[in-house]
């Protein structure tokens, strides 16, 4: 669904306040001929009943006008507030139906800013399209009309401003329009740069590098601040132009118009309306001027809204919810894998097989790959070639919730939502009881931490679970993974945090807690796999050796260096 889908839901909307707003301007180009009647028929005449009568009148279609106006801002608060809401939704929908690969592609930070800022862009056009993209052009050929009416000859005058006002209008634009639009990707860079600083405060103070990140963000606001200084100056010549073409056209008029008024060509009232006229013209050429900038930001951003939402994933679920139980449970078969616009296979030649029940232990140096491995088990990423086969079927066969109901991984970076810790442990099913959230906790070495505090369960995580260490993250985002109770539990360093004994009494307690779940444990310590049924040892991408400790120890040059690294240099017996 593209933009433009989004805003045939309030066709009503963007009909009715035109149109209401179209007979509020028609009160408002009929109110001059009236003045000209109260000044001409009443004034002159001395006729109060006439002032009187015209007066009411006048009276009557200004507080019509105003309700008229008030129902248009209403239907164009409605369709601009219900079309930013229905953009946002269709945005997070999509951008939580797009692979990590493509998140991590486009960035955090210009995802932000469409959902943000180039959504308000949007609502505003809307707003004021329906407000005044009818209204202006109307005020427009209207006052030019009636002005002919009134005396044909000074309509030249009125012709010749409106062209001069109308050149100043379009040379403003056509250099200030190319400025907004670059302005809109200027932000995406400082939003990156804030992003950046508030998630790596701590690190920037570890370095002392407040300064240099100071001026890293002066910099990149002084780069936006720029680009409006320079669009400022060039609007800054538009007002004082028109408003000397404008006063001029009202001289010639009062010129010619008196000089007319002494012939007995015209009268008195009629001036006044022709210069009520001309202001309107102006005022209406103005408004013009700034919708097109506000259109011109809105089309702007409505492409780049447009960009994420015409995106597709680059892989979908499959169709099957039923798990098969009479085949290997987890087989690997010649895995590659290749990041995207990437020219070399990061992974290569990765095979292994996992029955149920049993522990495979990952190892490997950093960048080699054991991450991205633990992802493609997941089905995070999809693998460039090769197989994985879960229960007999590739994991592109299954539904994607069928498929990470089944299949838990708890991620190398910690992530925690605010809310509950009950919130948290319940995100896979919020309708989990409270005696399996506990006995998670439990296996998760996190029970005690917890209910140390009166609020339990019902303990507040802050964002990103900052007023936790990261051991009590660790664990909390494992006992999360284990409160679903998945076939297969994948930990991707998920210990590295977390001191030898923790680590030791975590591990036992998985193993007699849940002696049927089969685990794959990812990690950088040789402690913490040594007892798998088989170890993968990975370097560079590549599958170098694959077997039990002792084997590895015997056979493996890349395991051997690991364990030597981590014993202090000493020789396995």
């Amino acid at each position: 669904m593209r933009v433009f889908d989004h805003f045939l839901r309030y066709k009503k909307h963007f009909v009715l306040g035109p149109i209401f707003k179209l007979l509020e301007a028609i009160f408002e180009l009929l109110l001059p001929l009236l003045m000209a009647r109260i000044i001409d028929e009443g004034i002159l005449n001395h006729d109060l009943n006439t002032i009187t009568k015209v007066g009411l009148m006048m009276l009557a279609l200004t507080i019509s006008g105003y309700g008229f106006s008030i129902i248009c801002q209403y239907f164009a608060s409605v369709a601009s507030q219900g079309v930013g809401t229905s953009l946002r939704n269709a945005l997070y929908q999509k951008i939580n139906e797009l692979t990590q690969e493509q998140v991590q592609h486009l960035g955090s930070n210009t995802l932000t800013t469409r959902i943000n800022s180039d959504v308000n862009q949007i609502q505003l056009a809307v707003a004021m399209l329906i407000r005044l993209a009818v209204r202006a052009p109307f005020i427009v050929i209207g006052s030019v009309v009636l002005a002919g009416i009134i005396n044909l000859q000074l309509t030249a005058i009125f012709v010749a401003v409106m062209i001069l006002i109308a050149l100043v209008l379009y040379s403003t634009m056509r250099k200030s329009i190319p400025f907004y639009r670059r302005i809109q990707g200027k932000i995406d860079q400082l939003t990156l740069v804030l992003s950046e600083n508030l998630s790596g405060v701590r690190v920037i103070r570890a370095f002392a590098a407040q300064h240099r990140e100071t001026k890293r963000f002066k910099e990149a606001s002084q780069d936006v601040r720029q680009d409006l200084i320079r669009v400022g100056r060039i609007a800054a010549v538009m007002n004082p132009l028109t408003y000397l073409f404008v006063n001029c056209g009202i001289l010639l008029v009062l010129w010619f118009g008196g000089k007319q008024v002494d012939g007995g060509l015209l009268l008195s009232g009629q001036v006044v309306a022709l210069v009520n006229y001309l202001t309107q013209i102006f005022l209406a050429l103005v408004v013009v001027a700034n919708i097109t900038v506000i259109f011109t930001r809105g089309f702007a951003s409505s492409a780049r809204v447009n960009e994420i939402l015409k995106l597709q994933p680059q892989f979908t679920e499959g169709a099957l919810d039923v798990i098969p139980s009479s085949f290997t449970q987890l087989e690997v078969q010649d895995l590659g894998f290749r990041y995207q616009d990437s020219h070399i296979d990061f992974l290569q030649h990765i095979s292994f097989t996992v029955e149920e029940g049993e522990i495979l232990g990952i190892i490997g140096g950093t960048g080699s790959g054991k991450s991205t491995l633990a992802y493609l088990l997941n089905r995070l990423y999809d693998a460039s070639c090769g197989r994985i086969l879960f229960y007999g079927r590739e994991l592109k066969d299954y539904r994607f919730k069928t498929l990470r109901d089944s299949i838990g991984l708890v991620m190398q970076k910690n992530a925690l939502l605010s809310g509950t810790l009950r919130y948290n442990l319940g995100l896979s099913d919020p309708s989990i009881d409270d005696e399996r959230m506990i006995e998670a906790l439990r296996v998760a070495q996190a029970y005690d931490f917890v209910f140390k505090d009166k609020q339990g369960l019902d303990a507040v995580i802050e964002q990103g679970g900052k007023n936790l260490s990261g051991g009590q993250r660790q664990r909390l985002c494992i006992a999360r993974t284990l409160c679903k109770q998945p076939r297969i539990l994948i930990l991707d360093d998920s210990f590295s945090a977390l001191d030898y004994a923790t680590d030791y009494a975590l591990r036992s307690a998985l193993r007699s807690t849940y002696p049927h779940m089969t685990m794959v444990f990812i990690s950088q310590r040789i402690s913490s796999i040594q007892y798998a049924n088989q170890i993968l040892v990975l370097d560079q991408g590549k599958q170098v050796s694959l077997g039990t400790h002792d084997e590895l120890l015997k056979a493996s040059v890349v395991y051997q260096e690991i364990y030597r690294s981590q014993n202090g240099g000493a020789e396995h017996d």
